[in-house]
């Protein structure tokens, strides 16, 4: 049993008689930290995507009640300024006996200090919207207990999502899949918690396993694998410290000038030949049909003048403001390049043993941090900072190769290297530090997706 369950069982005894019942069943499920090491934002065009698992994860303890109460408990949440305890009704859900509010007004039954609540009580929201449950029988008491860091870009939501849902699952007799379970977390962040994230972490989340990366074709949801690092190569994760946002305004810009492009492409051909995935244009293609029609930015305003509203059902273009729609779409279209030859680079490393093939893997993180940068407006100068400090140390230090990660504008560098390799790292991190006065954090473990992990059952 690792150290941060054991630590979380011992909690949760303490908890009885107070917030839990003692003698009744608790069922535990654990998820980890997810590490976007390619393919990040090009998640919502249909991209493919290369996620690892850290060591860090969040464990959600359900307990049945004998009455119709939801009552989400975080064990860190005061830490963070929110409040610890929500607690809400079955019935708060609902506008009539047999109907369901629409999402806007069960999100707002978690505002300001409650947020954080949306991401564990919101599955019983969507689990009854998606019938995947008749009529809940009762309510229930969930403890969070997490040590990811938050606000960083590894995921920290979708891991108490997954967490809690596997719990829950399993706590009410549902028999869910990993995918359509992963797909349902994925609900509970944009329709409750009201964040216009992808599949990728929960994905990631659910069946990631060690020292794999996990291989996502984004269309909607396709696993192309569970490919092996090679035997003493890492994926690890530098915590910037400069906290970024899924919901953050440089995300939703990118986002949103990505299906402005679609819309414009698609407008201009009088049909969608490609399945409503910008990714499906193949690069050379986009570049000689596509690219001369397109703005490097535009006005919401002027765009829905033009063509209306986008295809994106979880964003919506605001008239004033300025959208990336040039950069939006290259970058996914590109990145689904590099991450078609990041895997086959990766391959023959593991067969060959020849590191060079590990250079140009790292080759194309470093063209995927440029793309965030400079396409998408996603960049900051602390982790441009931070990438010139392990790319001047580089391959004959055992770096390969760095970028910026899952939602950008700052959280997590991404870092390919030897295992041998995590001092120079360090070195790297002391520098950066020095500049900025910022401490970074190494994210340099991995463990199992919440399905490998189970479900364990304990009487208090």
């Amino acid at each position: 049993m690792d150290k941060s369950l054991t630590t979380a069982y011992r909690r949760l005894r303490q908890l009885a008689g107070q917030i839990l019942c003692s003698g009744r069943e608790v069922f535990v499920a654990r998820a980890p930290a997810r590490l976007d090491v390619l393919g990040g934002i090009s998640d919502y065009s249909g991209g493919r995507v290369l996620e690892a698992t850290l060591g860090e994860a969040a464990i959600a303890a359900v307990q049945r009640r004998q009455d119709r109460r939801l009552i989400a408990c975080s064990l860190q949440a005061a830490g963070h300024g929110w409040q610890p305890r929500v607690e809400i009704s079955l019935d708060d859900l609902y506008s009539s006996p047999r109907r369901l509010k629409p999402p806007g007004q069960v999100r707002n039954l978690f505002t300001g200090p409650r947020h954080w609540a949306a991401y564990v009580l919101g599955a019983f929201y969507v689990l009854a919207r998606e019938r995947e449950v008749a009529a809940w029988p009762s309510g229930a008491t969930i403890i969070i207990d997490s040590n990811i860091p938050i606000g960083v870009g590894v995921a920290s939501s979708g891991a108490i999502e997954v967490a809690s849902l596997t719990a829950l699952a399993a706590a009410f007799g549902l028999n869910l899949d990993s995918l359509r379970l992963a797909r349902l977390c994925q609900l509970v962040e944009n329709q409750v918690a009201g964040a216009p994230c992808g599949i990728m972490d929960q994905v990631t989340q659910t069946i990631g396993e060690p020292h794999r990366l996990v291989d996502l074709l984004c269309q909607p949801c396709q696993v192309l694998g569970l490919p092996s690092l090679p035997s003493g190569v890492l994926a690890v994760g530098i915590n910037s410290a400069v906290r970024h946002s899924v919901g953050g305004r440089p995300y939703h810009r990118a986002r949103v000038g990505a299906f402005m492009a679609m819309k414009i492409i698609t407008t201009h051909l009088g049909h969608d030949p490609y399945a409503g995935y910008p990714c499906n244009i193949p690069l050379r293609e986009f570049r000689a049909r596509f690219r001369p029609l397109l703005p490097k930015l535009m006005k919401g305003g002027d765009f829905l003048l033009r063509y209306g509203e986008t295809d994106d059902r979880v964003t919506k273009v605001v008239p004033e403001e300025e959208y990336p729609v040039l950069g939006g779409v290259l970058f996914p279209i590109s990145e689904i390049d590099r991450a078609r030859r990041f895997v086959r680079f990766i391959a023959r490393a593991a067969a060959t043993g020849d590191e060079r093939y590990l250079e140009r893997a790292g080759q194309l993180m470093y063209k995927s941090h440029w793309g965030y940068s400079r396409l998408v407006g996603l960049g900051t100068p602390e982790t441009d900072l931070l990438m010139r400090l392990i790319r001047r140390r580089g391959p004959a230090q055992g770096l390969y190769g760095a970028r910026t990660s899952g939602g950008g504008s700052g959280g997590t560098m991404a870092v390919l290297c030897r295992a041998d390799a995590l001092d120079a790292l360090r070195e790297a991190m002391a520098d950066y530090e020095a500049s900025t006065g910022r401490k970074p954090q190494l994210l340099a473990g991995t463990s199992p997706g919440a399905a490998a992990f189970g479900v364990r059952k304990i009487v208090l």
